[in-house]
């Protein structure tokens, strides 16, 4: 944590507030438009503005938008399989990104992943992030699962997830390990959120899927932060290249969201859509990742 950015919870109550300003900044960056004319938009004075935004986002709005200026943030859903493709061609393992990422070891066994997580002890709670509440699962091991909460999300329409209540969101996340046995503790999820968030430990992440899945989240983490791939990019880096439709249901199947960063995949047609934490915080992730990343 900057010696600017505010405590998780603090962040995660701005949270919505300021996705809705990244979108602006995103939207019009390009006229500059100055601090009051932002700060008008969301309803703040220009000094709470700007004292907000820089205690969630660790940079200033004007640094912000530089960073966005010096990135061409506009066309960063444009460029996604050249940059993936390039990366691995030159063989990098993976550029710097926010979080250093540990997979200390799988989560569950394949035995106990089969039965559904049979005896396995699992707590789930509620905690902060950066982009908005979370919903946890955690085991002794490490983190099993995040996803988001949105207690005012609209109903669902058509493909489009619009966000989910706290029950929905921690349902979400226990139906993936029906038989295991969870228990809430809101306590230890907000335990490992200010160890990561605001301490900048590393993650110990207990994570189990088959062999093909753990093949696409690795190459998640290939993309650099800021950056895109689209799902048939990451069959052909995956070795898969007529995959990309099984792909996209592994991308989809990701337990760990924001740390595997499936956020960074997109449709053929680099379109935001369809992200299973709302399609709000998929743009106010990447365009964060994309200003940090500059």
């Amino acid at each position: 944590m900057t010696e600017t950015t505010a405590p998780i919870d603090e962040r995660a109550a701005a949270y919505e507030r300021m996705a809705r300003a990244l979108k602006y900044l995103g939207d019009t960056w390009r006229d500059w438009p100055d601090l009051a004319s932002v700060a008008q938009q969301m309803n703040l004075s220009p000094s709470h503005f700007q004292r907000e935004f820089t205690r969630w986002a660790g940079v200033s709005p004007k640094q912000f938008q530089a960073a966005l200026a010096h990135a061409a943030a506009g066309d960063l859903l444009r460029n996604g399989v050249s940059v993936l493709e390039a990366s691995l061609e030159a063989g990098l393992s993976g550029p710097g990104r926010l979080h250093d990422l540990f997979i200390a070891h799988e989560g569950l066994t394949p035995g106990e992943a089969k039965a559904g997580g049979r005896g396995a002890d699992l707590l789930i709670g509620r905690a902060p992030t950066p982009f908005g509440e979370g919903a946890w699962l955690v085991s002794p091991r490490g983190l099993v699962a995040l996803g988001f909460i949105d207690e005012d999300a609209p109903a669902r329409t058509g493909f489009e997830h619009q966000g989910r209540g706290e029950a929905d969101a921690f349902a979400d996340l226990a139906r993936r390990y029906p038989q295991a046995d969870i228990r809430r503790d809101d306590a230890a999820a907000l335990k490992m959120a200010r160890q990561v968030f605001e301490q900048g430990e590393p993650l110990p992440v207990a994570l189990y899927g088959t062999p093909f899945r753990r093949q696409i989240w690795r190459a998640l983490l290939e993309i650099p932060a800021g950056r895109t791939a689209t799902y048939g990019a990451l069959a052909k880096a995956s070795g898969n290249p007529k995959a990309a439709r099984a792909v996209g249901a592994a991308v989809g199947a990701n337990p760990i969201s924001w740390f595997i960063p499936c956020h960074r995949a997109l449709a053929a047609d680099g379109r935001l859509h369809n992200y299973h934490w709302g399609v709000d915080r998929k743009r106010a992730m990447l365009t964060f990742e994309r200003a940090h990343a500059a």
